[in-house]
């Protein structure tokens, strides 16, 4: 199952036009992301919201992650507060950082109120599109000097993290998970190990196996199938063979 570096933005000093700044408001995307990305098996690191973009180039680099994804809200370099929409980043030579950044504009085309503005952006100056090893997109939603898009981030914090999880599921050719409780469960398989899987298919490659008795972590129930997780290991079982605990 993939990993992802997640890196909300660390510029606290970028204001909000109608209250609290960059930092905060991308952190709460992140925040409301993590339950999505947990019911969908996605593995996460988040940036140290106390460093800086270098920081998180270093330590995205210093891993080893299917993306680097940053999040991001813009401004006008005038200050008018008069442009809005929401830009894609990507590197120009990178298909897999393209392919992620026009999923994610047909997909934020349909949630923003002004989907002509919503674009893919090819770039080489962004460090944390240019300077990371996994695939970089940075997205930048909205600007934050505008009143319209800056209520609209606050309005739409959760519908932001949804879109961007179902994203991510689109890229990597998973199933979206809405967000479930968590439960444990016991493998009962009469003595043989049991599949993990990457996708709720027989016809899926198994990252790994759980022996029979062990207790896993269930993030979320499909038919026939639970999405599980055992020690690292994160993927599909099938539900007959997994007693859950009352």
């Amino acid at each position: 199952m993939p990993t992802i570096y997640l890196s909300p933005s660390t510029q606290e000093f970028n204001p909000y036009v109608n209250g609290g700044n960059e930092e905060y408001y991308m952190n709460l995307v992140a925040d409301a992301m993590e339950p999505y990305l947990a019911a969908s098996g996605i593995q996460f690191v988040r940036n140290n919201p106390e460093g800086t973009a270098a920081t998180a180039i270093a330590q995205s680099n210093a891993g080893v992650y299917d993306l680097h994804l940053a999040l991001h809200s813009n401004a006008t370099a005038s200050g008018s507060g008069t442009a809005r929409g929401i830009d894609a980043y990507y590197y120009p030579s990178s298909a897999s950082g393209k392919r992620f950044a026009d999923i994610l504009v047909n997909n934020f085309k349909m949630i923003y109120p002004l989907p002509n503005n919503v674009k893919t952006v090819p770039t080489t100056s962004l460090g944390e599109v240019a300077r990371v090893k996994a695939p970089g997109v940075l997205i930048e939603i909205g600007y934050h000097d505008n009143v319209q898009d800056a209520q609209w981030i606050r309005d739409n914090i959760d519908l932001i993290a949804r879109t961007l999880v179902m994203s991510l599921t689109e890229y990597f050719g998973i199933p979206f998970n809405m967000p479930q409780p968590i439960r444990v469960g016991y493998v009962a398989t009469n003595g043989g190990n049991l599949n993990v899987r990457t996708r709720p298919s027989l016809n899926a490659f198994v990252v790994g196996r759980i022996p029979n008795g062990a207790e896993v972590t269930v993030y979320a129930t499909l038919p026939d199938w639970y999405l599980v997780q055992y020690n690292g290991i994160v993927g599909y079982a099938a539900s007959r063979y997994i007693q859950l605990a009352t």
